[in-house]
């Protein structure tokens, strides 16, 4: 009976969006002086792509944090990340956002989004899904270095049961091409 309770329901407890807030409250430093920080010209000269770059893997680290609690099998964990990081998840969560955002944050993701023209081989179709989620993955980035405080309190907005494991994230795509 032990065994059983150590595994997760379906989703995260209350504090899972606790904990993947924390996540974000504690940034890494990029200089070694912790107190200090990058100078917004340089963050504002650093191109869409490279914002990207940043925001996917502080996204990932949101979300692994999110589905940290309550404690689950690695598997099921990595399910449930991979879910929610893959582009057409990102998309949506781009769409669930875009009634939040300032025009500055708009002119952010409308960056991201112009910074791609190409998509993995897995999308089919159109290139859409790639540049929104790319778009999101800026905002990410740049909030990330510039406002945390906004960022966290964006990302508390989305809705994680949109896609509870890679397969439905698949069986939805397949089903709105």
């Amino acid at each position: 009976m032990e065994q059983q309770s150590a595994i997760a329901p379906d989703y995260p407890s209350a504090e899972a969006g606790w904990l993947a807030a924390a996540a974000l409250r504690s940034p890494l430093s990029l200089k070694a002086d912790p107190t200090s920080a990058l100078p917004l010209a340089e963050i504002q000269r650093l191109s869409p792509a490279a914002l990207a770059y940043l925001g996917d893997a502080v996204y990932e680290l949101y979300i692994r944090c999110y589905y940290l609690l309550p404690q689950s099998r690695i598997r099921t964990y990595h399910e449930r990340v991979v879910a929610q990081v893959r582009a057409e998840a990102q998309a949506r969560h781009l769409d669930e956002l875009l009634p939040h955002l300032t025009d500055a944050e708009r002119d952010m993701v409308r960056r991201g989004r112009n910074a791609t023209d190409k998509r993995p081989k897995r999308l089919k179709g159109t290139t859409s899904t790639y540049q929104a989620a790319t778009g999101l993955e800026t905002l990410v980035g740049y909030l990330y270095l510039t406002q945390p405080e906004r960022l966290t309190e964006l990302l508390a907005r989305l809705d994680f049961s949109l896609f509870s494991s890679s397969s439905d994230a698949i069986a939805d795509r397949n089903t709105s091409s």
